[in-house]
């Protein structure tokens, strides 16, 4: 009898329990969406003889999946991009679990967007402008982030552990297979903070004034050392109607304690795949402006025109600054978007230079080159 009523307690326990969670999951599940982009691209380049003797090349650009999931006011946000091997292969570009204290408040942790300089982007062309080769626009890391979104004022407060660590091995260095520029090489970035204020005013002109700072450390893998690095960031940008202009201000350095014999004037920066050198020290300058032109052309419903315009200046004196500027339209036609770009630049790694020290020493001979561009890519 002691046995029989044992077990109906356990059975009435058991089914009191279950039956409110399965009313619980029918109720609230979670929302899911799914996403993400095919783009293909075109280009033609003056420093590559071959190319421009077959008229440019078009071919693959990524493929990439979007995640978006909330239940309450715990959210999911992440993105996963496929280049060729070339660019670095796969890659977790971003990747967060949030929550929100209410409707201008609320929490990142994982890999998420730095809170530095003009965002979302610094540009409006498909190649964003000179900052986001060093590190300094669109960047992403691992850590917590606070946002706070008033009428007026915005600020974010972050600490990031580290960016993106796909090794954890006591002395392996960073990979450069990433969708953002980070140090890699013998230093690693580890206990960064970041804060970021913005001041909103304005009506007609809808206008953003901040500032940016961010301060962290650099683990040399030889010496076992932690030196330093910082940025600050001053930044303007308003909204005119169907204009929209962009202005910033940075000054950076990176103080890495390095092994004897090692140069403390240049660091390693990787991104898709290939690490290559910048100046340790440096200020960047940049100007970026577009107009959108509402348009009826069949699928086509707008044309954005810009001018991005950036300046690294670096020290010592004696490395050759470098120049970046991209010219183009953003052509939508629904979920189509096509990017045509004309991008030039002066001792810039991905438009005509050497590769390994253009954003570092450079080249004091270097001539401008440019790069016709067209991507066209299928968001969804």
């Amino acid at each position: 009898m002691r046995t029989t009523t044992t077990c109906l307690q356990k059975i009435s326990l058991f089914l009191l329990c279950i039956l409110p969670l399965g009313e619980l999951e029918a109720q609230e599940k979670p929302k899911i969406n799914v996403g993400g982009a095919l783009r293909f691209n075109y280009n033609l380049s003056s420093w590559k003889e071959g190319q421009k003797n077959r008229g440019g090349d078009f071919g693959y650009d990524m493929f990439r999946v979007n995640f978006d999931a909330s239940w309450k006011d715990v959210y999911l946000n992440a993105e996963y991009r496929i280049y060729s091997e070339a660019f670095g292969g796969g890659f977790l570009k971003q990747g967060w679990m949030g929550y929100r204290f209410s409707e201008t408040d609320e929490i990142q942790l994982g890999l998420h967007q730095v809170p530095f300089g003009i965002q979302q982007y610094n540009s409006h062309n498909w190649f964003f402008n000179i900052t986001y080769y060093m590190g300094l626009e669109d960047d992403h890391d691992m850590g917590v982030k606070f946002l706070h979104v008033g009428e007026n004022f915005e600020y974010n407060l972050a600490f990031y552990k580290n960016s993106e660590e796909l090794q954890f091995g006591g002395t392996t260095e960073s990979s450069s297979s990433r969708y953002a520029y980070d140090v890699v090489g013998r230093n690693k970035e580890v206990n960064q903070i970041n804060g970021k204020l913005v001041y909103k005013f304005g009506e007609t002109f809808e206008q953003r004034l901040g500032a940016s700072l961010q301060f962290g450390g650099l683990y040399n893998l030889d010496t076992e050392e932690t030196g330093s690095h910082y940025g600050l960031a001053a930044h303007y940008e308003v909204n005119y109607q169907r204009w929209n202009l962009k202005l910033q201000a940075i000054k950076a350095g990176h103080d890495p304690k390095n092994a004897p014999g090692t140069s403390d004037q240049v660091i390693q920066m990787g991104a898709y795949g290939v690490p290559y050198e910048v100046a340790a020290n440096f200020k960047v300058y940049t100007a970026a402006i577009s107009r959108n032109v509402p348009v009826s052309w069949g699928p086509v419903s707008n044309l954005q025109f810009y001018n991005d315009f950036g300046y690294m200046d670096k020290e010592p004196q004696s490395f050759e600054d470098s120049f970046m500027n991209v010219t183009g339209v953003l052509v939508t036609a629904g979920h189509l978007y096509t990017y045509i770009d004309y991008a030039a630049g002066y001792n810039h790694s991905w438009l005509g230079g050497n590769f390994v020290d253009d954003f570092a020493a450079g080249d004091p001979n270097a001539k401008w080159e440019a790069r016709f561009n067209i991507n066209i890519g299928y968001y969804f």
